[in-house]
């Protein structure tokens, strides 16, 4: 794993979009699958370049983390990763990130009807804590609202 470069960004962009259609299609309004087209992730992973880590298999980009103070923003795998342990690996350095960072305990969002999404993060500790209207980006237009749910997960004693 290291920090993402600008190289990257393609590579993020992909493998962002292809896995956010597969946890969000169905589970999120039509309203919010409208405004997360492929260019979209290509300029939201350019813009995010320096809150991207990524993981290679083989020198291909296979997976990716965005973590910003005590956010864990996004955590993808290639779908041909999938099951290999990537995401648990990505999942920790994460953990490590936002312990890093200076906080007790990571939080992030997932969508509410992603069961493969919430059974990965409860497999690794992370606790729901219950519904939360998540404020997604746009390209520039107004943030649309995901219904979500909110997991924690203690990182650090402080």
């Amino acid at each position: 794993m290291r920090p993402a470069t600008d190289a990257d960004a393609a590579a993020v962009a992909l493998i962002w979009y292809q896995g956010w259609r597969d946890g969000h299609l169905g589970h999120v309004s039509e309203d919010v699958v409208s405004v997360r087209t492929e260019a979209s992730f290509r300029s939201r992973a350019v813009l995010r370049v320096a809150d991207t880590t990524v993981a290679a298999v083989d020198r291909d980009i296979a997976g990716f983390i965005m973590v910003v103070d005590d956010e864990v923003e996004q955590v993808y795998v290639a779908r041909a990763e999938r099951g290999s342990g990537l995401a648990v690996a990505l999942l920790a350095r994460a953990e490590e990130m936002v312990a890093g960072n200076g906080h007790e305990y990571a939080w992030l969002a997932v969508v509410a009807g992603n069961a493969r999404a919430r059974r990965f993060y409860e497999r690794n500790g992370w606790i729901d804590r219950g519904p939360i209207d998540y404020e997604g980006a746009t390209d520039g237009g107004p943030a649309v609202l995901i219904p979500a749910r909110r997991y924690e997960k203690r990182v650090s004693v402080i």
